[in-house]
């Protein structure tokens, strides 16, 4: 028997990296796009300014309701900063607000509140329906981003096909907003804009914005193995999973 010297190192336990620990981040990412989009509570608020300015509109003078419109958006960044929410989406949302209305204070049309929302649409179709045409489905290229960029997801067809159905509901609300709203336009119809303006803002955006984490989930399920539960072995997860 070969007894130690008291002057040798302890010896290290030799780590094995399919052992690893999965990153917290890998894990928690598709658990946290809506609070990057500034959660519901975000959509809700960036639809206050424009029923303020609608209502504002039918009973005041355009100048007046486009300074009603500004001064809701101002307390409603000033709330959420309160609250601690992302300072991008609070001023974002200011911001958008601003413009809109420096764009009908140039043309003195209220319908114009709404040709930044309209526009944004059309060209959030092009991007997102042009990826799946191009193969490489825009929520896929941004989970992988997230996730270091070095998954190969479009070779899982299982991934890929998730992927496709993420981007493509996404293309389909920002079709479904181009289209309603750029005919309310042409009708002159500012009511009616900011009637599909609600409609169409925050409920479909959490319908897609739900089928994007689910896209997420799958392909973190698939391409990011899971750390072995404390006490189990990689065998006995394996194996676990097989028996599921």
């Amino acid at each position: 028997m070969r007894v130690r010297n008291e002057a040798e190192p302890e010896p290290v336990p030799e780590r094995h990296p399919a052992a690893a620990p999965v990153d917290d981040n890998a894990q928690s990412t598709e658990t946290t796009v809506l609070q990057q989009m500034g959660g519901v509570a975000g959509f809700v608020h960036s639809t206050i300014p424009v029923v303020v300015f609608v209502t504002a509109n039918a009973f005041l003078p355009l100048p007046v309701a486009v300074g009603v419109a500004v001064a809701t958006g101002l307390a409603l960044c000033i709330v959420r900063l309160v609250r601690g929410e992302r300072l991008v989406s609070a001023v974002g949302s200011l911001l958008g607000v601003a413009v809109a209305a420096g764009i009908v204070a140039w043309t003195g049309s209220a319908r114009d509140f709404f040709v930044i929302g309209i526009w944004a649409s059309l060209a959030g179709f092009v991007v997102t329906f042009g990826s799946v045409l191009a193969r490489r489905p825009l929520t896929g290229v941004i989970w992988n981003a997230l996730h270091g960029g070095t998954h190969a997801w479009r070779s899982d067809r299982g991934v890929r096909v998730a992927h496709d159905v993420a981007t493509l509901t996404a293309a389909s609300v920002f079709a479904s907003r181009f289209v309603i709203q750029q005919w309310l336009y042409l009708a002159d119809s500012t009511g009616g804009l900011g009637v599909a303006r609600v409609v169409m803002g925050t409920p479909l955006t959490v319908l897609a914005a739900l089928v994007v984490v689910w896209s997420f989930r799958r392909s973190t399920g698939r391409l990011i193995p899971r750390a072995p539960r404390p006490g189990t072995s990689p065998r006995d997860e394996r194996s676990g999973r097989a028996r599921a």
